[in-house]
């Protein structure tokens, strides 16, 4: 079989894979994972909106059981969990669901300007059809400032709508303060939880919206869900896809059972090992780090304090970033920006929103560890960037 594309035209069967440290684009499912969705292809394929026969009745129970299962990791109640197909479908059900609610109304956003795309997006989308919305700016560690969020606070603002955790520089943002600040004012705040879920403990307290997916934390892709939060006075967002009234009527249509199966297997796995992982991660991602930033001409993008642990973005100074990058993943497949990047990297708004400029933001690499990458893989990466280097160098 052969992948179309020019220079990309590959025969899968002799793949040459590199060494994986791009976990935060995706992760390869566990084969617990993989094991316990296989039957609901195949032996048990029934649909779970079909209420007259075993075979929808054991599809709904799988569906509810992974539903358990999600909303324990992220310390809801089951009902609170809506299965999507991802976390942009979530992310943009949260946005434009609340939009259409305040139709009749004068309505304001605050988010941030290092968000994901698929958050920016949403925003400007909305704001061309009315909405007024705050972009706030970060510091040069991608840090945002609670003051300034409280004093783009206004009487229409309907949401804040911030990450919690960067999908590029790892940094964590204070989401229990910024749960706190939307719940005094009684603003739905909307998190997206991509890079956190299934890596560190969250929890719901204060949020009312949490969007995520399965194949950040070792499930299947094409399958997450949006968190909403029941019995509080702030109102739900109107559904985006209508058919059906699936998913209590949020989101309709046939529910991906083997998705949704894989999801909530992933997450009982990841609730019972992300922490002892993320130590294990953190040792190797520190040593990876300091003998990369032991090479002249090279700095960290982002802050040493409140990140993920599998994660460092780092820039090198002196090379071409489209060099660079192809070079580096000859021998180990690694991302500039954000996971949409394409091979010839452009630059990352989150870097330059941190004040990196264009041709030090191309020269940029997001390295992302995961629960298969061994210390062996690190000392490759870095002997390998060490060449690489030497060469563009010279």
């Amino acid at each position: 079989m052969n992948l179309g594309g020019g220079e990309k035209n590959v025969e899968i069967s002799n793949m040459n894979y590199p060494i994986y440290l791009d976990y935060n684009a995706t992760t390869p499912c566990d084969p617990k994972v993989v094991e316990g969705m296989l039957p609901f292809f195949s032996k048990h394929f029934g649909n779970a909106a079909s209420k007259s026969h075993p075979y929808g009745w054991l599809a709904e129970e799988a569906v509810e059981t992974s539903r358990e299962q999600v909303a324990n990791l992220i310390g809801a109640k089951p009902k609170e969990i809506i299965f999507t197909s991802g976390a942009t479908e979530s992310l943009n059900l949260a946005i434009q669901g609340i939009f259409e609610l305040f139709s009749n109304e004068s309505q304001h956003y605050i988010t941030c300007k290092t968000e994901h795309k698929a958050v920016l997006d949403n925003f400007h989308k909305i704001q061309a059809q009315g909405a007024e919305v705050s972009f706030l700016d970060v510091n040069n560690k991608g840090e945002i400032n609670l003051k300034d969020l409280q004093e783009n606070i206004k009487p229409h603002t309907k949401m804040i709508c911030l990450m919690w955790a960067n999908n590029e520089t790892g940094i964590i943002h204070p989401v229990e303060q910024i749960a706190k600040i939307a719940e005094e004012h009684q603003i739905i705040f909307l998190t997206d939880a991509v890079q956190a879920v299934g890596k560190i403990p969250v929890n719901t307290q204060n949020i009312h919206l949490m969007a995520f997916s399965a194949h950040k934390f070792y499930g299947p892709k094409g399958v997450g869900a949006l968190y909403i939060r029941h019995n509080h006075s702030l109102p739900k967002p109107l559904p985006i896809i209508v058919g059906g009234g699936h998913e209590k009527g949020f989101r309709s249509g046939t529910l991906n059972v083997p998705g949704i199966v894989g999801m909530g297997k992933a997450a009982e796995i990841r609730q019972m090992s992300m922490i002892n992982e993320g130590e294990k991660l953190g040792k190797l991602r520190n040593l990876l780090e300091d003998n990369l930033l032991s090479i002249p001409d090279t700095t960290l993008n982002g802050s040493n304090e409140n990140r993920l642990t599998h994660v460092t973005n780092i820039a090198f100074g002196g090379v071409e970033g489209d060099a660079l990058l192809r070079a580096v993943n000859q021998k180990i497949a690694v991302s500039s920006g954000s996971a949409c990047s394409s091979i010839l990297p452009k630059p990352s708004h989150v870097l330059a929103a941190m004040g990196l400029s264009n041709d030090l933001g191309r020269a940029s690499i997001r390295f992302s560890l995961g629960k298969f990458t061994q210390e062996e893989d690190i000392m490759t990466c870095i002997e390998h960037v060490n060449a690489v280097l030497e060469k563009l160098r010279n």
